[in-house]
């Protein structure tokens, strides 16, 4: 029988579900409740928890939750973006292609992953190139749907920016479609978001034919 929430892949918001209180537990405590618990569901599974393979298996796991896959849901590990003068004046189209990313399907939480293509006209400032990345990955380190993630990436390179003229876009694999369900190993999900500039046909073009080319630097 077919999950009741198979086709809902469309999130209603662009801010991530939390409950006002998801901050009141600290790291520490998030950890060993949740290494509890998914103790609890190895044992439901069968595992037998005694082998020496399985014994450390519960915390890794919660430690790997909180501090590393799911780490972009608190916001004290919001990367903190320094802007500099554009000092050349360069005003033509900044783009930044193939970013790596590795997020979680919120409705699975199996693995999404793929690649962030961004770009950007500068109004006066610019961002080094490393906290492009860094925001890219503080936002797939959470339960994620790709519409939501493509937006929360442009909405805050527009807010650090200061500056509507963004554009991102996202192609990703997901694991819940390639590794259950259909088992279709070959297809991948694109999501985009253009604003400002990017909203010009002639413009939107010259960035999408740039991460779909193939550059050769030698």
């Amino acid at each position: 029988m077919e999950d009741e929430f198979e086709e809902d892949h469309v999130g209603s918001s662009d801010e991530t579900p939390l409950r006002p209180d998801a901050f009141a537990k600290d790291d520490d405590l998030k950890i060993e409740l949740i290494s509890k618990h998914f103790k609890e569901i190895m044992e439901i599974l069968g595992l037998d928890l005694t082998d020496d393979s399985l014994q450390g298996t519960p915390k890794r796991v919660a430690k790997m939750y909180v501090q590393e896959v799911f780490s972009g849901l608190n916001p004290k590990n919001k990367p903190k973006a320094r802007l500099f003068e554009n000092k050349y004046n360069y005003d033509q189209m900044l783009v930044e292609k193939d970013i790596t990313f590795y997020s979680h399907c919120e409705h699975h939480f199996v693995p999404i992953y793929g690649k962030a293509h961004v770009a950007y006209f500068s109004s006066g400032k610019v961002i080094g190139l490393s906290k492009i990345n860094r925001i890219v990955q503080y936002y797939s380190k959470r339960p994620q749907v790709q519409e939501r993630l493509t937006v929360q990436i442009a909405n805050e390179l527009k807010e650090v920016l200061q500056t509507r003229d963004v554009a991102v876009v996202l192609d990703a694999t997901h694991m819940c479609v390639s590794s259950r369900g259909v088992n279709d190993t070959n297809s991948m999900t694109g999501t985009a978001f253009f604003d400002g500039k990017f909203k010009e046909q002639s413009v939107k073009t010259e960035f999408l034919n740039y991460i779909n080319s193939k550059t050769d630097l030698k």
